[in-house]
């Protein structure tokens, strides 16, 4: 299993003890995350399913303006 999948599933873990135990704020402390961190995973979840777990990397998303 490489880095990326086991980081979406720790997030996925921490999806799932949020709602086993309805208190993010505990969750999160548990697993050693911030509460906005958990917004931002549970965000991503819902949009994207599990592709959104996977981490990415900011960057340029096409041809830069002004250049020819």
């Amino acid at each position: 299993m490489t880095t990326e999948k086991k980081v979406a599933r720790r997030k996925l873990s921490l999806l799932e003890l949020a709602q086993q135990l309805g208190n993010i704020s505990k969750a999160c402390q548990l697993m050693g995350y911030s509460r906005q961190q958990f917004y931002e995973i549970r965000r991503n979840f819902q949009t994207y399913g599990a592709d959104g777990l996977l981490d990415r990397l900011p960057g340029a998303r096409g041809p830069h303006a002004g250049r020819s």
